[in-house]
């Protein structure tokens, strides 16, 4: 009986549910593209807001104006990536998975039109607004595949198809870092073909979509289509039987209907669903506010400061180190869990945040520490892809059912954002302040989120979407009779607790043994 178990998960990893990831993740791509594009060209764009000035005014932009205008550039992404998160639960309730990420794309031609023609329409202020339409559709991203890869994929193989999400994100930043080369696409003259090539991703992937099916869950739940929904079982577990999916997907539906229409004020109102809100939040946070993106966004001139005399190979050089770590992730998070990973991810980013502290503000006096610098950020990076990166993602698509999910998502995606937003218009001053020591705010960060993570946050490997929210019920239910620190997580048994079912014992969520 065993060896059938063992084997039923690997005959449900087919080609065809491959291809559906697959084509999804190439939202993730996109996202990760035009993180790290805006990197390399910086002292382009610089010249070419100094240029259009002198054009129309007659005079440059003096540096502090100058430097505003960049700033607003990178920044403005993530403003769009608010608006685009939040969005995502009106959208996908309304069109569904699938074409919901086949319309976003309009948004990326719109946003690559704009900055590619920029140059030719001396225009500065098309970039801006070019950044900021892609920062829409990069929202979007950042909440449609994670749910889509998360619901078309079986249980016991959802923890590694979810870290799919983070590894397009660090292959499109490391593609955006080779492209950026100065021999490449970061030349004075192709930048803005630079910036217009993420119309090529759109494209494929609106060409690709058709041929992937739509959402079984949503199919099922939502739209109430059985027939539907189980010929799309067939294509993604390759086989007839998929009447195991069905039935828990129906018994999932059957809980929603008892319930009321959850909006995102219910997910803060509702004892069953504040937990989980606010985990997801903080797990959110802990991978923007850890300063991973201000090491992506300002990585080359990190590296320079290091005495680096090719920074710019050294940023692709932490490219490349991001998009293996994701890939060791992958192949760890199913048998490690997801919040071990987390933790570890947690406590080496705040290792190698000090390690890069000491070396940045040592290395005028002491150049050999430049080293100890590319290594710390190599570090850093490393221990971001191990969990801080990718779980966050998929582990907000986890705690939630299919009716929460599409709001929790919208709030947890705001959060990021918001997160991203602050790090990326704020460092750069912080930096100025700070100088070295910028790096120490991130570490204490790192540290009180490690010790949430540690206190709060469930494992959720291996476990069913309902599975999980029920334990979060019946801990919320739980709560008002068992007071204490313990009891506050609302995940471990007390001694006092009366028995409980089988079926209630599966769905508490796993934390670890009560402390001293």
């Amino acid at each position: 009986m065993e060896r059938m178990e063992d084997d039923k998960p690997k005959k449900k990893v087919t080609l065809h549910l491959l291809f559906c990831v697959s084509t999804a993740v190439i939202g993730s791509l996109q996202f990760g593209y035009n993180t790290g594009v805006i990197n390399a060209p910086e002292q382009k764009l610089r010249r070419f807001f100094q240029n259009v000035s002198m054009e129309r005014y007659g005079q440059p932009f003096t540096p502090g104006t100058n430097t505003m205008v960049w700033s607003f550039s990178v920044a403005i992404f993530s403003v769009g990536g608010m608006i685009g998160s939040f969005s995502v639960g009106a959208i996908v309730n309304r069109f569904g998975r699938r074409k919901s990420m086949l319309i976003s794309n309009v948004l990326a031609l719109i946003g690559g039109g704009l900055m590619g023609l920029s140059a030719l329409s001396r225009s500065f202020e098309m970039i801006i607004f070019g950044r900021l339409i892609i920062g829409v559709f990069c929202g979007l991203c950042t909440g449609l595949t994670p749910m889509y890869v998360g619901e078309v994929s079986p249980t016991a193989v959802r923890g590694a198809f979810g870290t799919l999400h983070q590894l397009g994100v660090v292959i499109g930043i490391l593609v955006a870092q080779i492209f950026g080369l100065e021999s490449l696409l970061g030349s004075e003259a192709l930048w803005p073909v630079l910036l217009a090539l993420t119309i090529l991703p759109a494209i494929l992937q609106s060409i690709l979509l058709p041929f992937c099916p739509e959402s079984p869950r949503y199919l099922l739940i939502v739209l109430n289509q059985e027939e539907e929904a189980t010929k799309a079982l067939v294509r993604l577990r390759g086989c007839e039987d998929v009447s195991d999916d069905i039935q828990e997907m129906k018994e999932e539906g059957m809980r929603m209907a008892m319930e009321k229409k959850v909006t995102i004020l219910e997910l803060f109102r509702s004892p069953n669903y504040r937990q989980p809100i606010i985990i997801a939040i903080i797990l959110q946070l802990s991978q923007q506010l850890s300063g991973i993106n201000a090491v992506f966004y300002y990585s080359t001139g990190i590296f320079d400061t290091a005495g680096v005399t090719q920074p710019i190979y050294a940023t692709i050089g932490a490219g490349a180190v991001n998009t293996v770590f994701t890939v060791v992730s992958l192949f760890l998070v199913e048998r490690v869990g997801r919040r071990t990973l987390h933790l570890i991810g947690l406590a080496g980013m705040a290792i190698s945040a000090l390690l890069m502290t000491i070396s940045l503000s040592l290395v005028k006096t002491t150049p050999s520490l430049s080293y100890l610098a590319i290594l710390a950020v190599f570090g850093f990076v490393a221990s971001f892809e191990m969990g801080p990166g990718p779980i966050p993602w998929f582990i907000v698509a986890e705690l939630f059912s299919q009716g929460p999910r599409p709001a929790a998502m919208a709030i947890s995606g705001l959060s990021n954002w918001t997160a991203n937003f602050l790090v990326g218009l704020g460092f750069p001053k912080l930096e100025e302040l700070c100088g070295p020591y910028v790096f120490i705010i991130f570490m204490i960060l790192l540290i009180l989120f490690f010790i949430f993570t540690f206190l709060r946050v469930p494992e959720t490997k291996g476990r069913t979407f309902d599975d999980i929210a029920q334990g979060f019920a019946a801990s919320a239910r739980k709560s008002p009779q068992s007071p204490g620190p313990d009891a506050a997580i609302g995940m471990t048994e007390s001694k006092e607790t009366p028995p409980v079912s089988p079926t209630e014992k599966v769905s508490m969520v796993d934390l670890p043994p009560e402390r001293p």
